[in-house]
């Protein structure tokens, strides 16, 4: 059993402290370091996986044998792809991207949890719910509006996730490399190169210590169309 840990935000923003307290409750510790894999894409999907601290980032494995970059989770999020009372497997795959404490919920024992408690159910139901509208919106990003459509709308959801307002500006804390946002968009090094190069000509977007700061929000969200999720929706 874990022992109690403070949280908010993350699964917080779905469900109550009662119900993270009975999921708590079922979950044991596992330590992961940088580099290694919650699980990959074809295993058993029995387990999820909440991230007491550190970041794991999921990925999807093309034909051609490139790996897209899905979502950056962090401290507080509940991961993992699981259909209670059937069988099923990941879609994805976790690779640790800075050492985790990791809460792992064994699906035998979610089970059993969710017949003992109604609320629950129905809040799991919901957490469900949000992760498929969040897949749904993040492949809308990617076929919609083309790469510069993604691109923007990436940049949107990282202002969300780690934007802190800064002298009337948005900072992204996290830092972010061109290659890696190819590998969330589906696009070349080269492409992102040009396409953050005339975000940055026309006063869009810049740079700080390596960090992109967003100038003008509204542009990116004529470029991608956006529809104003909710940030629980608009996150990576």
């Amino acid at each position: 059993m874990a022992a109690a840990v403070q949280v908010s935000g993350g699964i917080l923003n779905i469900i109550s402290m009662e119900s993270f307290e009975k999921l708590q409750s079922i979950m044991y510790i596992k330590h992961a370091e940088k580099g290694s894999y919650l699980f990959w894409e074809g295993d058993a999907a029995d387990k999820l996986y909440y991230i007491m601290s550190g970041r794991v980032r999921t990925t999807k494995s093309s034909d051609s044998g490139r790996s897209l970059t899905m979502y950056l989770h962090q401290k507080g999020d509940l991961i993992g792809q699981m259909d209670p009372f059937q069988d099923s497997v990941h879609t994805f795959s976790a690779e640790v991207s800075e050492d985790c404490k990791i809460g792992i919920i064994q699906r035998k024992d979610l089970e059993a949890l969710l017949w003992q408690h109604g609320d629950l159910a129905v809040e799991f139901m919901k957490w469900m719910g949000l992760m498929h509208r969040l897949t749904q919106t993040k492949f809308r990003d990617l076929m919609m509006y083309g790469k510069p459509g993604a691109l923007c709308s990436l940049i949107i959801r990282l202002c969300n996730s780690y934007g802190q307002v800064k002298e009337g500006h948005t900072y992204v804390d996290l830092k972010i490399n061109n290659s890696e946002m190819a590998d969330m968009i589906g696009a070349t090094r080269e492409s992102v190169n040009r396409m953050l190069s005339d975000l940055r000509k026309d006063d869009i977007i810049d740079y700080q210590d390596g960090h992109i700061v967003v100038k003008d929000l509204n542009y990116l969200r004529d470029i991608c169309h956006c529809e104003n999720c909710p940030k629980e929706i608009c996150r990576m």
